[in-house]
């Protein structure tokens, strides 16, 4: 599958940044310039299928997910590029280094672990799929619609993003949401027993955040040899959104190892 994607040009080293679920690429713009401008990387703003301004499709996966990735970096001549994935993004990271070691030269997983989690977005989904039922006029409607479901003034504002002009006066979602919620099992399942990649691979996890525990230590050893864990003081799951300076600072630490 073609990846839609927004390239913010330096000259250095690519760097693909990966989107969580019912995210896109421009969620990450502002710290992606950052990246660029201040560090010279080569900034890969992906799309994943079903997300953002990429195309449509009933299948849905890690396996698949990974692979439209390294078609991506195919088309565009990426050859041993630094990956950074929050999230879902973090498990189709994983899925691509362990496929394709190759490919990466180094791995940041942003507050996710290769294992399963319970299901966990109910009221995002029943949330959005009220939205998706609305004649939506504006962004103030579909505001006070959500809030019905979603309390967090940030949380409404990332999932009011994937809203476009559909055509003049209504407003629609870009995701795939039907897909999404029909394959949300996919999202929430883990990595293959057997997937090991050796390359340098450094977890980043909110200390407020339920998504990495101590517990998990061993497995992420199992996976990924030579992981490291970074903890951003104060930060739950959206780690980047909520304390974008800290996790900035952390990732440029990470670089300089």
């Amino acid at each position: 599958m073609k990846l839609h994607s927004n390239i913010i040009a330096g000259k250095g080293k690519p760097l693909l940044i990966i989107h969580g679920l019912f995210g896109m690429g421009d969620n990450w713009k502002t710290l992606g310039k950052k990246f660029a401008e201040e560090n010279d990387f080569e900034v890969h703003l992906v799309d994943q299928r079903n997300h953002g301004r990429s195309p449509h499709s009933e299948k849905f996966n890690y396996d698949l997910m990974a692979d439209d990735l390294i078609e991506y970096c195919q088309d565009h001549h990426l050859e041993k590029v630094i990956i950074i994935g929050h999230s879902m993004g973090g498990k189709i990271a994983m899925e691509l280094a362990t496929k394709k070691p190759e490919l990466v030269e180094a791995l940041i997983v942003v507050d996710i672990a290769p294992k399963s989690y319970p299901p966990h977005h109910d009221e995002i989904l029943k949330g959005l799929t009220a939205l998706s039922e609305e004649k939506l006029t504006s962004r103030k409607q579909a505001d006070e619609s959500l809030e019905k479901h979603i309390a967090d003034w940030g949380v409404r504002q990332f999932l009011l993003k994937n809203l476009y002009w559909k055509e003049k006066g209504i407003l629609d979602f870009r995701m795939n949401l039907p897909v999404l919620k029909e394959k949300y099992e996919e999202v929430t399942g883990s990595i293959a027993e057997d997937a090991i990649y050796e390359g340098p691979t450094f977890f980043i996890k909110g200390e407020k955040s339920g998504y990495i525990h101590a517990e998990d230590r061993d497995l992420l050893n199992k996976h990924f040899p030579k992981s490291q864990l970074l903890t951003i003081k104060d930060a739950g799951h959206w780690v980047h959104a909520e304390k974008p300076d800290e996790f900035y600072q952390g990732v440029i630490r990470i670089f300089e190892i």
